[in-house]
């Protein structure tokens, strides 16, 4: 049964001007009926053994699973830089440990200016391997997260040589259905799709290797998302038997407010969960 959450970076312009915390966007995910949450890691705040008990128990409370911890790292920072982004990773993984989360949200890589890509692959899959490794060492998986805006993983077979190089299970994927090359929220033109670019194609690629599905949500003020096509997104899931989590990440703060527009995400998305 597919399970329907929440992204904390759906209220991050409520985190950011103090109108909500940790423990108010757990309080919203249970008002909205939801099954669980996903959490990045700016909106923790703190890091002491007894802040991460409570978050874990008010879940519990509720009823709800912290289904994933979101890191933002770049594997194709300077050499001399890695280390440190691999440390953080490995934090991470270790508070994921340390309250019962599966599963921790990594990217890749993004480009840089002054180099060819297959460089940035070269310093990145070393860096790959070690965590994938230090998640199996702990029981955490590692979920790849596909993004355009520069990084490596804007195709579907990006993303795939990246997991097929690692073969290692304990690095997954994380499926974000608005983040491949060519879709309406990630193409520089916003709204529009770029069809020769095969976005749709991409999601179908490594839907059957994705443990965790991020349901973007752009504009969604008439009670339907516009800019994605959910019907097409969950004929994929459905025809790859997918069986796990759909959580919503809403980014359209530029025409609607959080407070209204997550509840109509909500609503809308429930349609394609069944029991979500």
């Amino acid at each position: 049964m597919m399970k329907l959450g929440c992204m904390s970076l759906s209220y991050k312009d409520q985190f950011t001007a103090g109108e909500i915390d940790m423990a108010g966007f757990i309080d919203k995910a249970y008002d909205l009926r939801l099954d669980g949450i996903d959490i990045h890691t700016r909106a923790f705040e703190s890091e002491d053994p007894a802040y991460l008990r409570d978050i874990r128990m008010r879940c519990l409370r509720r009823g709800l699973v912290i289904s994933y911890l979101g890191v933002s790292n770049d594997f194709g920072r300077p050499q001399e830089e890695l280390q440190e982004v691999i440390d953080t990773v490995k934090h991470w993984v270790d508070v994921a440990e340390f309250i019962g989360v599966p599963l921790v949200r990594i990217f890749a890589a993004w480009n840089r200016n002054d180099e060819p890509e297959e460089q940035v692959w070269d310093r990145m899959m070393p860096c790959m391997e070690e965590v994938a490794a230090y998640g199996q060492q702990k029981g955490i998986v590692l979920g790849l997260h596909n993004h355009n805006h520069g990084c490596v993983t804007r195709t579907g077979k990006d993303v795939r040589r990246i997991l097929e190089t690692v073969d290692n299970p304990y690095l997954s994927h994380i499926l974000d259905t608005g983040q491949y090359v060519g879709s309406p929220g990630s193409s520089g033109q916003r709204g529009t799709e770029d069809p020769a670019l095969d976005f749709y194609g991409s999601i179908a690629e490594t839907a059957p290797l994705a443990v965790h599905v991020r349901a973007k949500v752009y504009r969604v003020s008439t009670g339907e998302e516009v800019w994605l096509n959910y019907p097409r997104i969950f004929e994929i899931l459905n025809g790859v038997n997918y069986n796990g989590w759909v959580s919503i990440v809403y980014e359209g703060q530029d025409e609607e407010a959080e407070e209204t527009a997550v509840p109509k995400a909500v609503n809308y998305l429930r349609q394609f969960v069944p029991g979500g």
